[in-house]
C-alpha cells in the first residue's frame, strides 16, 4: 500500500507513534488509509451539511475495510462574496484548494481519497487536485438546495432574488416584496437550486466519471444523499483494490463526454473555465473551438433555472444526469467505453436507465434547440474567444447591434444601471475585470440581474472580460480574450462604438476600422494594478487567460 511509506517497518516507528497519538489502533493502520477531504464550513449554505456527508462516507469506508481520515478544504460562497471585493477571491480559491489538497495528500501518503465538495470553485479545485495527485479517488458532493416558494405558491430561487433587487430599483417591487424573496429564495442547505455553476460542476463530475449516479442531483436534505455518501465510501475501497486512478477515468474522451453533457444540460459558462483547467492537470489541452464543434452536434435537452422554471430536484425526479446521458447515446454522442468510478464503463452504468419526464429532459429528437447550451463567440473584439449561455438568451437577443456603454469596473456599471442610465438597445461593456486585470475575474451577477429585474434582458447586452454567474440569464457575454489588462481590443472600445453580436453565427464584432483601433492601441496605457500586495497580486502575475481556463503558470 502507498500508506506503507508512513506506517510499515522499523524506520516508520516515529510515524506510527504519531498515528497512535491520534488514537488510531494497530488494526486500523493495517488497513488502507483513505483521506476524506471535507469542505464543511459555517459560512456556505452548500457546505453546512457536509459534516453529515463526511460521517456517512467514513461509515462506508469502514464497512468496506478501510480507515478513513478526514481533513478540510476551503470554500467561498459566491452569493455572499458577490458585489464587493470579496468576489475577487472566488476564482482564485480554485487553485488554493488544488494546491492545499495536493500538499495534504502527498504529505500523508493516503491510499485513496474521497472528495466532498459542493460549491462553485470547490468542485473544480478538488477535481484538479485529484488529477494532479492521481491516486484512487471518488467524489461525493453535498447536493443541491430545494427550490423555494413565494407566499402565492410560485417557486423561486437565488437568481430571482438577485433580479428582485433590479425590480426594486426599477420601481416594480417595494421593500416588502424584496423581503419576501429574501425569506423564500433559499429554503434549505445545498448548492443553489438552479443549473448554476455549483450544480453544473457536480453534474459534470458524474458525466466525466468521477461521481456516482445522483451526485449532481440528489437534494442535500434527502436521506438518499447520505446513502450515496456511504456507497461512495464503500466504492473507494474497490477503486483502491483495482488501482483505478483519476487519469484512468478523466481521459480525453471523458472530457469530450463532459462537454457534450454540458451542452445538453445548459450548464453555467464557468464550465468553460473549469473543464480546461481540470484537463490541463491531466495533461490534456481543451481548445475553446472544440466547444462549438461539440455544441453544433449536441441538442440542448434541459432548460433548468435560470433558463427555465424547473430545478435540480426536478432533474433528479426525471432520472438525473444519467437519464440525460442515456438520451445522448441514442445519437451516438457519447463514448460509452470510458471507465468510471464504478469500476465499470459508462455504457454498463447506463444499462436500464430511463428518461422519466420528457417535458423536463427533452427526447433527443425533440430538443429545445439543435445546438448546445453554450456558445463561444469570436471576432475582432474577442479574437481568442468569449462565451455566452445561449440556452438562457431570449430569441430577441440572439442577434443584436447597439452602442457601447463603457465601464472600467463592475461598480461603475451597477451604479449606472441602478440610476436608470442604461437604455434599450445598449451594449454594456465592463472591462479590467479579467483574471489579471481584476485581479481574480469577478463573477458579476448584480449587473445582469439588475438588467433582468428592470425588464431589459430582451433589449440590452452585457460584455465583459470578467465572468458571469451560472444564475445569469440574457445576452451576457463573458471571458472576452485577450482581456483589457493584456491590451485586448475590449480596452479600446469607446462610448458609443457600435458592437454587433450574432450568437447563432458565433460572432462578435466591434464595428470600428482597423486603422482607428491601431491608433487607440498606440495611445493606450495600461492602468495601475488595482491590488499590489497579497495573494491576489501573486495570482495576477501567474494567471493565464480565460481561454486557457485561467490556469496558473
Amino acid at each position: 500500500m502507498r500508506s506503507d511509506n508512513v506506517k510499515k517497518g522499523v524506520p516508520t516507528a516515529p510515524n506510527r507513534s504519531l498515528f497512535y497519538a491520534l488514537g488510531y489502533t494497530k488494526e486500523e493502520l493495517e488497513r488502507p488509509l483513505i483521506g476524506v477531504v471535507c469542505s464543511y464550513n459555517e459560512i456556505v449554505p452548500g457546505h453546512m451539511n457536509l459534516d453529515k456527508i463526511a460521517e456517512a462516507v467514513k461509515a462506508g469506508v469502514r464497512a468496506a475495510g478501510g480507515t478513513p481520515i478526514e481533513f478540510p478544504a476551503i470554500a467561498v460562497c459566491d452569493g455572499i462574496a458577490m458585489g464587493h471585493v470579496g468576489m475577487k477571491y472566488s476564482l482564485v480559491t480554485r487553485d488554493l484548494i488544488a494546491d492545499s489538497t495536493e500538499a495534504m495528500a502527498m504529505a500523508h501518503q493516503f491510499d485513496g481519497l474521497v472528495m466532498i465538495p459542493n460549491c462553485d470553485k470547490n468542485v473544480p479545485g478538488l477535481l484538479m487536485a485529484a488529477a494532479r495527485v492521481n491516486i484512487p479517488t471518488i467524489f461525493c458532493s453535498g447536493g443541491p438546495m430545494l427550490a423555494g416558494r413565494l407566499n402565492d405558491g410560485r417557486r423561486t430561487c437565488l437568481s430571482h432574488m438577485f433580479e428582485a433587487v433590479g425590480g426594486y430599483y426599477a420601481g416594480k417591487l417595494d421593500e416588502a416584496g424584496v423581503e419576501e424573496y429574501e425569506n423564500c429564495a433559499c429554503p434549505t442547505c445545498g448548492s443553489c437550486s438552479g443549473m448554476y455553476t455549483a450544480n453544473s460542476m457536480n453534474c459534470l463530475t458524474e458525466a466525466i466519471g468521477m461521481g456516482l449516479a445522483g451526485n449532481g442531483t440528489i437534494p442535500a436534505v434527502w436521506s438518499a444523499r447520505l446513502r450515496l455518501a456511504k456507497h461512495a465510501g464503500m466504492q473507494i475501497m474497490e477503486l483502491v483494490k483495482k488501482d483505478i486512478k483519476p487519469r484512468d477515468i478523466m481521459t480525453e474522451a471523458a472530457f469530450h463526454n463532459a462537454e457534450t453533457v454540458d451542452m445538453a444540460l445548459g450548464c453555467s459558462t464557468n464550465t468553460m473555465l473549469h473543464l480546461p483547467a481540470i484537463a490541463h492537470e491531466c495533461g490534456i489541452e481543451l481548445d475553446l473551438d472544440l466547444s462549438n464543434e461539440i455544441s453544433s452536434k449536441t441538442p440542448n435537452l434541459c432548460h433548468l433555472a435560470p433558463a427555465g422554471d424547473t430545478y435540480m430536484e426536478d432533474l433528479e425526479g426525471a432520472g438525473g444526469v444519467h437519464a440525460v446521458m442515456m438520451e445522448l447515446t441514442k445519437k451516438g454522442l457519447l463514448d460509452t467505453s470510458v471507465m468510471t468510478c464504478t469500476g465499470k464503463t459508462l455504457g454498463e452504468n447506463l444499462e436500464g436507465v430511463t428518461n422519466r419526464d420528457h417535458n423536463l429532459i427533452r427526447p433527443i429528437d425533440s430538443p429545445y434547440s439543435a445546438d448546445g447550451g453554450i456558445a463561444v463567440l469570436k471576432g475582432n473584439l474577442a479574437p481568442e474567444g468569449c462565451v455566452v449561455k445561449r440556452s438562457a438568451v431570449s430569441a430577441e437577443m440572439m442577434r443584436h447591434q447597439g452602442p457601447a456603454r463603457v465601464f472600467n469596473s463592475e461598480e461603475e456599471a451597477i451604479e449606472a444601471i441602478y440610476a436608470g442610465k442604461i437604455a434599450a438597445g445598449d451594449v454594456v461593456v465592463i472591462r479590467y475585470e479579467g483574471p489579471k486585470g481584476g485581479p481574480g475575474m469577478r463573477e458579476m451577477l448584480n449587473p445582469t440581474s439588475a438588467i433582468a429585474g428592470m425588464g431589459l434582458d430582451k433589449d440590452v447586452a452585457l460584455i465583459t472580460d470578467g465572468r458571469f454567474s451560472g444564475a445569469t440569464r440574457g445576452a451576457s457575454i463573458g471571458h472576452v480574450c485577450p482581456e483589457a489588462a493584456q491590451g485586448g481590443a475590449i480596452a479600446f472600445v469607446e462610448e458609443g462604438d457600435q458592437i454587433a453580436i450574432d450568437i447563432p453565427a458565433c460572432k462578435i464584432e466591434l464595428l470600428v476600422d482597423d486603422e482607428t483601433l491601431a491608433a487607440r492601441k498606440a495611445a493606450w496605457v495600461c492602468p495601475e494594478p488595482k491590488i499590489k500586495t497579497g495573494y491576489l497580486a501573486r495570482y495576477a502575475k501567474l494567471v493565464t487567460s480565460a481561454a486557457r481556463g485561467a490556469v496558473l503558470e
